[in-house]
C-alpha cells in the first residue's frame, strides 16, 4: 500500500556523512548526560514503600498527589490500579526514614487529611488466630472514606536485582537481533543495524538523564519495544536493498544509487506505519495519565530516532562496510561440455 509514489530517487547517500555526524554528536551528548547526571530511577529500582488504598468513592488523583507533595513527599507516585477506587502510592526511600510502617502511616495520615477525615485503627483475629490491624480513614460522621489494603517495602537489594535483570533482558534482545540479521542478510547488515538500534537506546536514556525524568519498569519496557520496532524498519529497508541488488534490470546502479532507491521506495510504507503508531502513542501521552506518560515519551523519542537511524545511519554504515552486488548473486556454475 502506498500513499504516494516518488518517481525519482532522493540522494540520501550524498549527505550520509552529515547525517552520521549529527548522529555522532547526539550520541556523545547522550553519553555525557548519562555519565554526568545519571538516571533518575523509580521505586522499583531504588527501593521504597508501596501502599495500596481502597476508597469507597473514586478519589481525584492529581489533587491528592499535589497535597502529598506539599506535605513533604515531592517524589511520591500515585496511580489507579484495577479500578478507579483502588490507588497505589509509591514512596522512594528517604534519609532519616527507619521503618516502612512509620513512613506509610505518615503518608496515609496526609492522604486522610486531604479527604477531610481522620485515621482510625481496628484489630481483628481470623480463624487461624492471626491478628490483623486495619487502618481506615473516616469522616466526621463516622463514614468510611478509605482503608489501607496493603503495605509493602521494596528493599534496595530487590531494586538491584530488577536493574540487573533489565540489563540482561536488553543484552539478550541485542544478541538476538544480531543473530537474526546475520542469518537473514549478512554480517554487514547485522553490524549496521545493531549500531543504529543501540544509538536509539542510548539517545532515549540520554533524554531521561538530561531532563531527569523518572526511569521506571514501563520505561524499560518501552526501550525494549523500541529495539524491536527500530529493527523492523531496518529489515524492511535492507530487504529492499537485497531485492534491488538481485534485480537484473538494475545492474547498472552503483551501491549508493541502490541504497537511495531502496529508501525512496519504502518512504510511503514508513509514513503509514510510523504515523499510525505515533497516533496511538500520542493518545497514551495525552490521555493515559501519569502512569503511561513517560512510557509514551520513551516510545515517541524511540520512534522518531528509529526512523532516522534505520534510514540515515544504518544504510550509510552498510555502504561504508563494503556491501556489493556480488554478495547477493550466486556465481553461475559453468556447464560441463557433453562428452562425444
Amino acid at each position: 500500500m502506498e500513499l504516494f509514489r516518488i518517481k525519482s530517487d532522493w540522494p540520501f547517500m550524498k549527505h550520509a556523512l552529515i547525517f552520521n555526524a549529527i548522529s555522532a554528536i547526539t550520541f556523545l551528548l547522550a553519553v555525557f548526560f548519562l555519565a554526568y547526571n545519571g538516571l533518575h530511577f523509580s521505586v522499583e529500582f531504588t527501593g521504597g514503600t508501596v501502599m495500596q488504598l481502597t476508597y469507597t468513592e473514586a478519589p481525584q488523583i492529581d489533587p491528592l498527589r499535589d497535597a502529598l507533595e506539599k506535605g513533604g513527599f515531592p517524589d511520591i507516585q500515585l496511580q489507579t490500579f484495577g479500578s478507579s477506587k483502588e490507588v497505589i502510592i509509591r514512596v522512594p526511600n528517604r534519609a532519616g526514614t527507619e521503618k516502612a510502617a512509620s513512613l506509610a502511616n505518615t503518608v496515609y495520615d496526609q492522604a486522610c487529611k486531604f479527604s477531610s477525615g481522620s485515621v482510625t485503627s481496628s484489630t481483628s483475629v481470623n480463624d487461624k488466630g492471626v491478628q490483623a490491624v486495619k487502618q481506615a480513614c473516616v469522616s466526621a460522621d463516622k463514614k468510611e472514606i478509605s482503608f489501607v489494603k496493603s503495605v509493602e517495602f521494596v528493599g534496595p537489594q530487590v531494586g538491584k536485582e530488577l536493574a540487573s535483570d533489565g540489563g540482561m533482558a536488553l543484552l539478550v534482545v541485542v544478541i538476538g537481533i544480531v543473530l537474526y540479521l546475520a542469518v537473514r542478510f549478512e554480517w554487514r547488515f547485522a553490524l549496521s543495524a545493531i549500531i543504529a538500534n543501540l544509538h536509539d537506546v542510548v539517545i532515549i536514556l540520554g533524554f531521561f538523564a538530561f531532563f531527569q525524568w523518572e526511569f521506571s519498569l514501563p520505561v524499560l519496557a518501552a526501550v525494549l519495544a523500541v529495539l524491536g520496532y527500530s529493527v523492523n524498519e531496518s529489515v524492511v529497508v535492507f530487504d529492499r536493498v537485497r531485492e534491488t541488488f538481485r534485480n537484473s534490470r538494475k545492474r547498472g546502479m552503483s551501491v549508493p544509487e541502490v541504497l537511495n532507491h531502496s529508501i525512496t521506495s519504502t518512504i510511503s510504507r514508513t509514513i503509514i506505519t510510523h504515523g499510525c503508531t505515533q497516533i496511538m502513542v500520542l493518545s497514551m501521552l495525552f490521555f493515559g495519565g501519569t502512569t503511561l506518560h513517560y512510557f509514551a515519551v520513551a516510545l515517541t523519542i524511540g520512534i522518531c530516532f528509529g526512523i532516522y537511524s534505520s534510514v540515515l545511519v544504518a544504510c550509510p554504515l552498510v555502504m561504508w562496510f563494503g556491501v556489493s552486488r556480488e554478495q547477493f548473486i550466486k556465481p553461475q556454475k559453468a556447464k560441463e561440455e557433453a562428452v562425444v
